[in-house]
């Protein structure tokens, strides 16, 4: 672990500050699990998970039914974290230049991600997500996501979590900020990554929580290491204000949202007695991306991805070879496995992709009219 970490004095147990390189993404791994924070790889040199095994990539399923996991392989992304210290030693034992990705659900985290991307700010309606701005307001100066959370913060008469030394920080590489807190009262905090802008916390102010990963600190990426900041090396509790505000804009399901699940058959068994065997194959391989999308919390492409498949059926409805409700219901069942919580976005995105699609039938020559 790079000196910079600087444990504290209380963990015996850290790498000392001159540890070798090849050791210092091992000792981070175990560093983290020994917090009860779950860890998986990610590929070297950068932000994203170790590749799946080639059956995986070729034959897309749920993590749930994958036999790697249970084998002690990393595929799946964050859902094969682990604090099996053995594992743990098998993994960056025998390859040194892999990253750490902690899972933020598992781990019970809620971290805030602050982002200082310089790009131009977008209307004030989005701004602060179900906040509005007024006209008279003066917001020259407004240019990244520290601002916008300062924003918020000072309505609520808080200061801003980005400078809160009481808990964990870790400066990006590229000039961002996470801010770990820890949740204390078992609640499903649901990540905004992935989600669009209508569930971030503010501009370019993203949640990782349930859903998503987060990088560990002292991890090196070719853009740079990631960095703690200041002398806390602990999450603080998830403070009550801040929980607030994310209830407000979304980051809770309601109470009758599952939590995540494979995707049961009968999502997509359901419409195909409009079909018959034809389109039992058509229909799966509609739904399939769909699917895959669930096996990352992000990167996928998932907006464009439902909205292809919706646009897809709706011509197949217009065709007249499947019933719209039945359309529906496979891609609601399947879209709300691959990304539970976002089930308000998920139905926007089928409206408007099988509106589209009705206008285009999609007869059995593949051809549109």
């Amino acid at each position: 672990m790079p000196a910079e970490l600087h444990l504290s004095r209380s963990d015996s147990r850290g790498p000392a500050p001159e540890a070798p390189v090849a050791e210092l993404s091992l000792a981070t791994a175990r560093w983290c699990a020994r917090r009860g924070w779950p860890v998986h790889p990610l590929a070297a040199g950068l932000k994203i998970p170790v590749a799946n095994c080639s059956d995986c990539r070729d034959n897309p399923h749920p993590h749930t039914d994958c036999p790697c996991i249970p084998a002690g392989r990393w595929c799946h992304g964050f859902h094969s974290a682990t604090l099996d210290q053995e594992r743990i030693q098998q993994w960056w034992g025998s390859n040194p230049k892999f990253g750490i990705g902690v899972s933020c659900g598992r781990a019970g985290l809620v971290v805030i991600d602050i982002d200082a991307h310089p790009v131009q700010p977008p209307t004030r309606d989005r701004i602060l997500p179900g906040i509005p701005i007024a006209d008279h307001i003066d917001l020259t100066g407004l240019a990244n996501g520290f601002h916008t959370l300062a924003v918020l913060a000072a309505l609520r008469g808080r200061p801003s979590p980005a400078e809160d030394e009481s808990t964990l920080r870790v400066r990006t590489p590229s000039g961002g900020l996470h801010v770990w807190y820890r949740v204390g009262d078992g609640r499903r905090w649901q990540s905004s990554v992935g989600s669009g802008a209508g569930r971030a916390l503010a501009w370019q102010v993203d949640v990782r929580a349930h859903g998503s990963y987060i990088i560990a600190p002292g991890t090196a990426t070719r853009q740079g290491v990631y960095t703690p900041v200041g002398s806390v090396r602990e999450p603080a509790a998830l403070p009550l204000w801040l929980a607030q505000e994310l209830e407000r804009t979304g980051h809770l399901p309601a109470a009758n949202i599952p939590a995540p699940r494979p995707v049961p058959p009968r999502a997509r068994q359901a419409v195909l007695a409009a079909g018959g065997g034809r389109e039992q194959h058509t229909l799966a391989a509609v739904l399939a991306p769909v699917e895959a999308c669930g096996q990352v919390p992000e990167g996928a492409g998932f907006s464009d991805t439902l909205n292809r498949a919706s646009y897809t059926l709706g011509g197949l409805v217009a065709a007249g070879r499947l019933l719209r409700e039945e359309a529906e219901q496979a891609l609601t069942q399947t879209a709300a496995a691959a990304r539970p919580g976002q089930e308000r976005r998920i139905e926007q995105i089928i409206r408007s992709g099988l509106t589209a699609g009705l206008n285009r039938p999609l007869h059995d020559n593949g051809r549109r009219q």
